[in-house]
């Protein structure tokens, strides 16, 4: 017990180098749904990526470097169509339901984040939620939060 408050007190300085791989690959998993859910209509628009680096410093803590990083290998995952299924399976068993709903709510920023939402973006965003097992309850109360969150950024 007294290992996981020291390392939580520590940070992620003090994860092994399985646990520093494990942490990055959930945050890939992360940015490429996120580019995924850019992508959807067709437009990456700077707004949509200013949104997706934002989201990759500030709610996943990863440095500007490692979040530019991320954000290229997510662009090119999604260029080469490694699949909806094996994203959304490494989002179901790496996240617990917390991370999940709070990605969720990542996903809708990204996708409202250009002032508008196309049909293939909320096909995506009904579809990715099921996937990672995330309720229509959690999903709209997660939407009203992104909302408010862009609204108070603008």
């Amino acid at each position: 017990m007294f290992d996981k408050l020291i390392k939580a007190f520590k940070g992620r300085d003090s994860e092994t180098p399985g646990e520093q791989d494990s942490t990055r690959e959930k945050n890939l998993a992360a940015a490429a749904i996120l580019v995924e859910a850019a992508t959807q209509d067709a437009d990456f628009s700077a707004a949509e990526r200013e949104t997706i680096l934002t989201i990759l410093e500030g709610d996943l803590g990863v440095s500007a470097s490692e979040a530019r990083e991320l954000l290229a290998e997510a662009e090119q995952q999604v260029a080469d169509h490694i699949g909806l299924y094996r994203v959304t399976s490494t989002i179901r068993e790496s996240f617990d339901e917390n991370e999940r709903v709070d990605l969720v709510e990542m996903l809708w920023e990204v996708v409202l984040s250009d002032g508008e939402l196309h049909d293939f973006e909320a096909n995506l965003m009904r579809r990715v939620s099921g996937l990672i097992h995330v309720s229509d309850q959690q999903s709209g109360a997660a939407r009203k939060r992104a909302l408010d969150r862009l609204n108070r950024n603008r």
